[in-house]
């Protein structure tokens, strides 16, 4: 599995119709609104590197409200919290 954190700059009236469609989007687990210098934070979690390469190129590019964005893709996750959530779905 590839996780990416992708930050995006968003046009400020349309931060949060840009939001729910991302939200709506395969592939797409988590949108967050946030302070800083970028308005969104999407958490990404798909199948292989060829299927963010289709997510980003294909549903995020077409968004002509999205300014400016920088992918980071994940190595490794540290997170007690994912740990835990694998363990209460009986993985």
């Amino acid at each position: 599995m590839v996780t990416a954190i992708i930050l995006l700059r968003v046009e400020r009236t349309k931060v949060n119709d840009v939001a729910e469609k991302l939200a709506d989007t395969e592939g797409v687990s988590e949108v967050y609104s946030v302070s800083g210098r970028y308005d969104l934070i999407v958490i990404v979690r798909v199948a292989s590197n060829d299927d963010l390469a289709d997510l980003v190129t294909e549903k995020m590019n077409p968004i002509k409200e999205i300014t400016d964005s920088e992918t980071m893709l994940a190595f490794k996750a540290f997170s007690p919290h994912d740990l835990e959530a694998m363990f209460s779905v009986g993985m």
